[in-house]
């Protein structure tokens, strides 16, 4: 049986990966430029495991600058099947509250800077994101993190920003009027891209905030996102260790492995080569170079 390879993103205050043994730094250039930064790959028993943090080590990187199509791409590059998201996010419902955590399966796109698919140039691609998480993934998370000790949330809406700044009163009601649960700036576009690439993907939300809607704050505070970010991080640690051993040796069965089977639609022979090259590790079985 292959060796099964969970891909890890840390977000906000998630920036390094405990207990990974074997570890060894990956440096990757990609066709869509650099990634946030060095990949580290190592184990967490019989679990190969790549790991990246999103903003980049110092967190560099703002939500909008994020190269999310090379980020993506070399967690497929690096054999990944599985990826679990870390983000940090406000709730927008009074029962989610900070120190929470939330594994999201629905979201709500408002960006507008961001690229967000490996398509075009010459080739057409159309997956289905009706269901934009992987539901076997989400609910052996959702597990792990019981198993853990976090109160954490099954499903839920994650509503994307564009950022950097967090929301005005005005528009904080208007997105709780829409009925999301919890808003952030980074993880719709990698489950657009981790769709097309054929991962199952599933987002670890941890809620530090009651954004700026509730009456009991005077605005999003800073300084208490990151005391309730450093608690919430040692329970996703946790939780994304408790996965790894529930996920070791272990087949997938989802259907994420096939997206792309009928999502193609451009005619093979005016696929242009040089785009073909560039997506072979994500359209590879399906196009050959």
């Amino acid at each position: 049986m292959a060796r099964t390879v969970l891909g890890i993103i840390g977000g906000s205050g998630f920036y390094q990966m405990s207990g990974l043994d074997q570890v060894e730094e990956v440096a990757l250039e990609t066709p869509f430029g650099t990634p946030s930064d060095v990949y580290y790959r190592g184990k967490l028993g019989d679990v190969d495991v790549v790991f990246l943090s999103r903003h980049g080590r110092g967190h560099r990187l703002l939500p909008s600058e994020l190269n999310y199509r090379a980020n993506i791409w070399g967690m497929k590059k690096l054999g990944v099947e599985q990826l679990v998201s870390v983000s940090s996010a406000g709730s927008m419902k009074e029962h989610i509250a900070p120190g929470d955590l939330l594994v999201a399966n629905q979201f709500i796109d408002h960006t507008y800077f961001r690229k967000p698919t490996f398509f075009g140039d010459g080739i057409v691609g159309h997956v289905s994101l009706a269901d934009p998480v992987c539901a076997d993934l989400s609910r052996d998370l959702v597990a792990a993190g019981r198993e853990s000790g976090a109160k954490i949330h099954d499903g839920g809406t994650y509503f994307c920003i564009e950022g950097p700044q967090f929301s005005t009163r005005a528009e904080s009601n208007l997105y709780r009027s829409w009925g999301v649960d919890v808003i952030s700036m980074t993880a719709m576009q990698e489950a657009r891209l981790a769709r097309e690439a054929e991962l199952c993907y599933a987002v670890l939300v941890l809620v530090t905030d009651y954004d700026c809607w509730h009456a009991s704050v005077a605005a999003v505070d800073i300084g208490e996102i990151l005391r309730v970010m450093k608690l919430n991080v040692e329970l996703a640690k946790r939780a994304v260790m408790t996965l790894a051993e529930t996920l070791g040796g272990r087949e997938r069965t989802c259907g994420c492995g096939h997206s792309l089977r009928d999502a193609i639609i451009t005619d093979r022979s005016v696929i242009p080569s040089e785009t073909a090259a560039k997506l072979e590790p994500i359209i590879g079985k399906y196009i050959k170079t």
